[in-house]
């Protein structure tokens, strides 16, 4: 079998293939002889007057630079993406780094989770219906930092997407 590294003595000659320059004609489907007696327009066409009594077709209306950053491109999009990355992570790590803590202990530490705290109440039976509030505590901690970082980032950009809005209608 040939390949690319082998000497030229051991590699078959390459014989290209051979097409027509341009493909066999089909009496069938030939098109009409002139584009202009068509219905549709011509893909060719140009985009200017060809004849000199055609009227000059409209000019695009000039537009004004606003005076103001796109919405896209605000400084205030990648306040509002950090601040909710480390909502999720705050929120997240508290919910999800009790419940490992829990289980790294029932895992390595049966004798700690086994032991008695008052009453005869085991000590892992105490952790584990402790994961009802922390979870409680992950959603406030969640609710906190969306009401102290998230949200007032998120009003400040409403607020300008609204005016950008306005001005973009009195146009």
């Amino acid at each position: 079998m040939p390949d690319a590294f082998s000497s030229p003595e051991h590699q078959t000659p390459h014989r290209p293939h051979r097409q027509p320059p341009y493909p066999p004609p089909n009496p069938q489907h030939s098109p009409p002889p002139y584009p202009e007696f068509r219905n549709e327009p011509a893909a060719h066409s140009p985009a200017y007057a060809t004849y000199p009594w055609q009227p000059r077709p409209p000019e695009p209306p000039r537009r004004r630079r606003p005076r103001h950053h796109a919405l896209g491109q605000h400084s205030d999009i990648r306040l509002l993406r950090g601040a909710y990355r480390r909502q999720r992570r705050v929120a997240t790590l508290t919910a999800l780094g009790y419940f490992t803590l829990f289980l790294l202990l029932s895992a390595f530490a049966p004798g700690l989770m086994a032991s008695t705290v008052s009453g005869g109440l085991p000590m892992g039976l105490l952790l584990g219906l402790l994961q009802v509030p922390v979870t409680c505590l992950a959603i406030g901690v969640y609710e906190y930092t969306a009401r102290r970082g998230v949200d007032p980032v998120a009003d400040r950009i409403r607020r300008q997407s609204e005016l950008d809005a306005k001005r973009e209608a009195a146009r």
